[in-house]
């Protein structure tokens, strides 16, 4: 360190000023102190009042000054009066400097401390700065104590702001350190979550391929003995002639050729869309369902254009899940109506209602999904999927209803005949004149 190096004035206000009451920790960061209080250890009182009015003259604001004479003193004011500088004599008769200095830097490490001394060697003074002391002025040099305090306030204030910028990088680095770590943490949770759905997306897409494995097969196993059935059946009915039990069990046959077929598509990924439309009586179609589950028919004469086997198939699908829903057909009912013109486009409304345990509306917006069974375990999930594309390709809609009273209503909404249509109909009624 350069012994007393002259400087530039420098009002002690315009650097913040050390407090005995800092703790020497680097957190929390402590504001500067505006007052600088002057611990001076002496024991000459005509020395104490030059040094005072050496730097009284000199500092602004004017310092406050604290005179003690031996240890006990020194020690009290290091508690009580908290300077924001020391400055002591090198010897005193019962205490000296170096050991005031030891006292002060034990209770505030970086608080600036000066030696304003009568006599001292260069190798004494040498020693002194080594061991930490701030400075050392010589009574008879005072000129040089104002420079010298002002240079170890200055220092003292960068000191201190340094400490407070490496305790905020500190604690900048802890911050990071912990968003890091939980960032980690994020990512393993994530990493194990993509885990698990993959598994998970590979167990469903093992268990779709066996289900379409098995549905593929059981249709092609199924295929062979259906035809045989409505062989065997044709030609019964040309030997006995027709009757109805006969046309009826053909219907069956055909609508259970025509699901098998259907289910092969499904499985294949591919919608149901061959429709071949013809004028049907769909009052006489559904009561037809209806004898073959013993519901009750509620409709009037209807007439439309439609696949009337594939009608078929959505009223016994329908038919046939309310019935095993409600385990009675007492309980499951069809209903049917055309509705006026003056409400809208025409349309035919078929509604198959049962009085059974209902559909919760948490499964209302699957209920028609590919291989969704809910509860029917024993089914393949596919029959409403079904039932839909065909009401769907003719340019009708499918809906389940809640049943007042309880239960549900699946409605099936069909275009009904327009004028055009009704005429050619009528004529196709109308008797040849040949």
């Amino acid at each position: 360190m350069t012994l007393n190096p002259d400087h530039a004035p420098l009002d002690v206000q315009d650097a913040p000023l050390p407090d005995m009451t800092h703790v020497p920790t680097p957190e929390p960061a402590r504001p500067a102190a505006t007052h600088l209080r002057v611990l001076h250890l002496e024991d000459n009182l005509l020395d104490h009042e030059l040094v005072r009015a050496a730097l009284e003259d000199q500092l602004t604001p004017t310092p406050e000054f604290l005179q003690v004479e031996d240890e006990a003193a020194f020690r009290a004011a290091l508690r009580d009066f908290r300077p924001n500088l020391i400055l002591s004599d090198f010897s005193l008769p019962s205490y000296d400097g170096l050991s005031a200095f030891e006292a002060a830097h034990a209770a505030a490490p970086h608080l600036p401390f000066i030696i304003v001394t009568g006599a001292m060697g260069e190798e004494v003074a040498v020693d002194t700065l080594r061991r930490g002391v701030t400075d050392y002025v010589l009574k008879q040099r005072l000129e040089r104590l104002t420079p010298a305090v002002r240079r170890a306030l200055a220092e003292y204030a960068e000191r201190d702001r340094r400490r407070v910028a490496e305790a905020e990088i500190r604690a900048l680095n802890q911050t990071l350190q912990a968003r890091l770590r939980q960032v980690e943490e994020l990512n393993a949770v994530a990493e194990e979550r993509r885990l698990k759905q993959e598994d998970t997306a590979r167990k469903l897409a093992e268990s779709l391929t066996l289900q379409k494995t098995f549905l593929a097969e059981t249709s092609h196993e199924l295929r062979t003995p259906l035809t045989a059935l409505l062989g065997y059946l044709r030609r019964l009915e040309r030997e006995t002639g027709e009757s109805q039990t006969l046309s009826d069990a053909q219907r069956v046959a055909q609508n259970m050729t025509r699901l098998v077929n259907d289910l092969l598509q499904l499985t294949r990924g591919e919608l149901v869309q061959n429709i071949e439309q013809h004028f049907v009586d769909l009052a006489e179609l559904l009561r037809a369902v209806g004898r073959d589950y013993g519901v009750a028919v509620h409709t009037p004469p209807l007439e439309i254009v439609a696949d009337p086997g594939r009608l078929t198939q959505v009223f016994v699908n329908l038919v046939g899940n309310a019935v095993r829903v409600c385990g009675s057909p007492n309980l499951v009912q069809i209903e049917a109506e055309q509705r006026p013109r003056d409400q809208g486009p025409p349309e035919i409304s078929v509604r198959i209602v049962d009085h059974g345990p209902g559909i919760p509306d948490e499964v209302k917006p699957r209920i028609f999904d590919k291989f969704y069974r809910g509860k029917e375990a024993g089914s393949a999930g596919l029959g409403l999927t079904i039932a839909q594309q065909v009401v769907t390709a003719h340019r009708g809609r499918l809906q389940v209803l809640d049943t007042p009273g309880g239960g549900a209503t699946f409605e099936v909404v069909l275009p009904a005949l327009d004028e055009d249509e009704e005429d050619d109909l009528t004529l196709l009624d109308q008797p040849s004149e040949d």
